[in-house]
C-alpha cells in the first residue's frame, strides 16, 4: 500500500471508462474507478494501484551463508545428533542401488537401495552458488531391493523397511573438518562416527564438491560445472578416466 494520503477531488467519464482525479501529497493524478454495483445502489472504488508506493530494491540479493532453520542439525547434551525427523519432506538428491566404492565388491543377493536428501535451504544455496552453505544435512537412507510383489515381473522396488540411515553434516564451528558422519542407530539420535573412519578420507579425496559426491546427484553435477566448483581430485579422476 503507497504511504502517501490521497482523496478524490474529481470524476470524469473517458472512452466510455471512468477516473478520477487523485490528490497525492499536493499533487493531482488521473487513475481508473472500478465500478460494482451493489443491490440497487452504485458503489465507486478508486483503484489506486497506480498510486507510487515504496521504490523497490535494486541488485539480487545474496544467498545466506548458512541453512539456518529447524532443519538445521541439533544435537543432544551427549553429542550426539538428533533425528531428522521430517527428512523425507526434503529434498530428494538421487537414488542408487547396490553401489560400493570397494574395487573388490562383490555382487549381492540381496539389493538395497541408498537414497539422498537434502534440508531445502542448502538445496537452494547450491543452486544458486554449486556448494554447501553452514548447517547443510545429508541423509542417505538404505532399504532392501524387492523383485516379488504385485504385478512386478521385472527389476527391482524399494521395500518398505528401512535398513540404515546415515548423515552427513557440515557445522563449521563444532566440527574441525567442517564436515562430519553420523550413523542414525535409532530414530531419536546417532552415534558420530570416529574421524579415523574410511569415510572421511573417501569423501575428501574422490568427493566433486566440498566432500561430497556431487557426481552421483544428477540434477546437481551441471550446476557445479558451471559454477566451477568441482574439486581439484574429481576433475583429475574424470580426465584419468576418459
Amino acid at each position: 500500500m503507497a504511504n502517501a494520503l490521497a482523496r478524490i477531488i474529481q470524476t470524469n467519464q473517458r472512452n466510455h471508462g471512468s477516473f478520477a482525479c487523485v490528490l497525492i501529497n499536493g499533487q493531482e493524478l488521473q487513475v481508473p474507478l472500478k465500478i460494482m454495483y451493489l443491490g440497487s445502489g452504485l458503489l465507486l472504488l478508486a483503484c489506486l494501484a497506480a498510486v507510487p508506493g515504496p521504490p523497490t530494491p535494486t541488485g539480487s540479493a545474496q544467498p545466506a551463508a548458512k541453512a539456518e532453520s529447524q532443519n538445521a542439525p541439533a544435537y543432544d547434551k551427549d553429542g550426539r545428533l538428533l533425528f531428522p525427523t521430517h527428512y523425507r519432506e526434503w529434498v530428494f538428491l538421487s537414488s542408487g542401488i547396490d553401489m560400493s566404492y570397494n574395487p573388490k565388491a562383490l555382487a549381492s543377493d540381496h539389493p538395497a537401495f541408498d537414497n539422498v536428501f537434502v534440508n531445502p535451504e542448502a538445496y537452494a544455496y547450491f543452486v544458486q552458488t554449486g556448494t554447501w552453505p553452514d548447517k547443510t544435512v545429508l541423509v542417505l537412507e538404505s532399504r532392501g531391493g524387492m523383485d516379488k510383489g504385485s504385478i512386478n515381473h521385472r527389476g527391482h522396488y524399494q521395500g518398505t523397511e528401512l535398513m540404515g540411515v546415515e548423515v552427513h553434516v557440515k557445522d563449521e564451528a563444532r566440527f574441525p573438518g567442517k564436515w562430519a558422519f553420523f550413523d542414525m542407530d535409532n530414530e531419536v539420535s546417532g552415534s558420530l562416527f570416529p574421524k579415523e573412519a574410511s569415510c572421511y578420507s573417501c569423501h575428501a579425496e574422490h568427493a566433486a564438491v566440498d566432500t561430497t559426491f556431487v557426481q552421483f546427484y544428477p540434477t546437481l553435477l551441471p550446476i557445479a560445472k558451471e559454477k566451477q566448483t568441482l574439486s581439484a581430485s574429481y576433475l583429475k579422476e574424470e580426465a584419468a578416466a576418459k
